[in-house]
């Protein structure tokens, strides 16, 4: 049981917490019913403003709609405004732009073509909207009017500043690549810069708006009368200078090849200076082609469509290149005339051309690429054409140093080199300066499969056996004329001085390795030949020491009176001797051995033979009594004899 105070002091308690939560409800009851009244208060207000908001929008919406209405409206009517005076502007063209146009482009040409793309636009706009409005008319007239003007400027820029390419700058322009091997390439300035600007300029208006390709026919025409008469001017230089000064640079010599010559070149016989020029101002011309041609294409594809270079740059290079062609014709059947009347040292001019042409055909062919097959197959058709006629030349050669006639008076008298000896030799030697062309002329008549596979070795066997040929021929053709010499003797040194004139030419030259090619006895051969004639020469002064030898001699004992027969023997062998050395050295003093050393070799040969016979006859008879009158019989010391024999050979002495 709980005491009353403890009891009393919990329920007073208790009312405390009691009375402490009914204020807190009180106080919670008054904020709701405050909260509650903000809360309408906040409702009505929101509901005003959006009362008014409502209002604002209905007010607000027309007016924006009819904003934006007459926005539109506004653009509407610029739009309208521009689209008039752009059209307007196509009516205005024709007056606008027909003076600039009546003028023509010269000197105005970005202006010129500003007015002829107004134009052009005001042409297409008529077409499309009005194609029956006399306006449209206006403007296609003024339109081909200045088509025309612009067509015309072309042609003058090009006919005004197109200039022939002196010789000299071409000279410079050949020469010049042989000097150096690694040279930048220096085109040629056919056009000024700005002339160059204008032509390409108008070249691509003509192509895009003037539908219009006769201008490339108007630069053809003009570059290729530009072509083709540097080119002859050319020639022509050359033939004022060339006999003058001559020409310090010939293409036909390039360096670093195995046709160079190894020295100069010698005089070809019977040559025609001339004949030299004209060779020498073709192998000029067909570099100069070459260099200008390529020039000309470097021009041309700035100027001409792409599509349309080709054909019109083949186009170009026709007149100058059947120029070309119609020359090498020429000097092909200037070739033929001369092999009819043997007369080959004309020939020769082929080779130095043929080498070059072949030499050149690379480039030839890279710059024709793109031609016709007919433009392309000139060059090796003329090819073939000198390669036949200098292979028939060499055939004919040959057989003509064969059946060379044996003519009386065309015999030297004095026994010396003849001519046909001379002949053949130099034009064996100039064949050395040519030795791959001639080769690859004899290989190309050839129809063997070696021919091809075995090119280089192949044409060098070739032309070692073609000269063994022409050797083989004079030899048999100098026996055959040997034979009309009465003299035996005359007869041998002339057969020596030939065979020693062609084994000396060998030896100087390359010619005795090419002949060793296929013959490697034919020195040695002709040496043995050489020997044989010095032999069968010293044979003729039998007659002469015969007299005076010791088996023709008769028999006597030494302090024994001679009888009358003995006395008459050894007078007439005294006799004879005298007479026959007289004789001979009377006639062989005319005779010639231009060779130095061999001329020496066979006096001191004979003088030995002959002093020591005549000798050995003297010590035994000068101091027998066979004569009352000695001087009448010996008339010459051994001495003496020496020197006649010594003036052998010697028409001077």
């Amino acid at each position: 049981m709980i005491p009353p105070q403890e009891a009393s002091a919990r329920r007073r308690e208790i009312e405390e917490k009691l009375k402490q939560e009914e204020e807190t409800l009180s106080f919670i009851r008054d904020s709701l019913e405050k909260s509650d009244q903000l809360t309408k208060n906040m409702v009505s207000i929101l509901s005003s403003f959006e009362s008014r908001l409502m209002k604002l929008e209905n007010s607000i919406i027309p007016v924006h709609k009819q904003t934006e209405n007459l926005q539109r409206l506004q653009e509407n009517v610029e739009k309208t405004l521009s689209c008039l005076d752009h059209v307007i502007s196509y009516y205005h063209v024709a007056s606008d732009t027909e003076k600039i146009i009546r003028e023509g482009p010269t000197g105005r040409l970005e202006e010129y073509l500003g007015s002829m793309a107004k134009i052009q636009k005001a042409v297409e706009y008529f077409q499309d909207n009005s194609p029956d409005s006399p306006e449209l008319n206006k403007v296609k007239l003024l339109f081909e009017r200045g088509k025309e003007s612009l067509e015309s400027e072309f042609r003058s820029l090009m006919t005004r500043h197109s200039k022939v390419v002196s010789p000299v700058l071409i000279l410079d322009l050949i020469s010049g690549e042989e000097e150096l091997e690694i040279q930048e390439e220096v085109p040629l300035e056919h056009l000024p810069e700005g002339v160059l600007l204008d032509v390409v300029r108008i070249s691509r208006w003509l192509v895009e708006y003037g539908r219009n390709q006769d201008f490339m026919n108007v630069y053809y025409q003009i570059r290729s009368s530009q072509l083709d008469r540097s080119i002859k001017g050319l020639r022509e230089h050359f033939r004022k200078n060339s006999s003058v000064s001559g020409v310090p640079y010939s293409p036909a010599i390039p360096n670093k090849r195995k046709d160079t010559p190894t020295k100069k070149p010698i005089k070809r016989p019977g040559r025609d200076d001339m004949l030299d020029v004209e060779t020498d101002a073709y192998i000029h011309c067909v570099s100069a082609f070459v260099k200008l041609a390529q020039s000309e294409y470097q021009l041309l594809v700035e100027v001409i469509p792409e599509h349309h270079q080709k054909k019109t740059f083949d186009s170009l290079i026709q007149d100058a290149l059947e120029g070309l062609m119609f020359e090498g014709e020429n000097i092909v059947s200037a070739a033929r005339k001369a092999i009819v009347r043997h007369d080959f040292s004309a020939v020769l001019a082929i080779f130095p051309i043929l080498r070059h042409l072949k030499q050149t055909k690379p480039e030839f062919d890279q710059v024709l690429q793109g031609t016709a097959a007919s433009t392309k197959n000139k060059l090796p058709g003329l090819i073939t054409s000198m390669e036949t006629v200098g292979a028939k030349a060499l055939e004919d050669f040959a057989d003509n140093i064969k059946n060379d006639p044996d003519k009386e008076y065309n015999m030297p008298k004095d026994g010396t080199v003849h001519e046909l000896t001379s002949n053949a030799i130099l034009f064996l030697q100039q064949l050395l300066d040519f030795q791959e062309t001639a080769g690859a002329m004899l290989a190309s008549q050839e129809t063997s499969s070696s021919a091809t596979s075995y090119s280089s070795e192949f044409s060098r066997r070739l032309l070692s056996t073609y000269i063994c040929k022409v050797l083989g021929n004079l030899q048999l053709n100098l026996l055959s004329k040997s034979k009309v010499y009465e003299d035996p003797a005359l007869s041998a040194i002339f057969l020596h001085n030939n065979y020693n004139y062609i084994l000396k030419a060998l030896e100087k030259s390359e010619l005795i390795q090419l002949v060793a090619v296929t013959q490697k006895t034919a020195e040695r051969s002709y040496r043995e030949h050489i020997e044989q004639q010095i032999q069968t020469y010293q044979r003729s002064w039998l007659k002469v020491t015969d007299y005076i030898a010791e088996k023709n001699l008769p028999v006597f004992q030494p302090g024994v009176k001679l009888r009358d027969k003995e006395r008459q023997v050894i007078k007439e062998r005294f006799k004879g001797f005298n007479d026959g050395l007289e004789e001979l050295c009377k006639i062989q003093k005319a005779w010639a051995i231009p060779d130095t050393e061999q001329r020496d070799k066979i006096r001191q040969a004979q003088k030995r033979i002959v002093k020591e016979t005549y000798g050995a006859f003297l010590h035994r008879y000068a101091n027998v009594p066979f004569t009352k009158n000695p001087e009448k019989y010996i008339k010459y010391h051994v001495e003496q004899v020496g020197d006649m024999i010594d003036r052998l050979f010697d028409t001077s002495a």
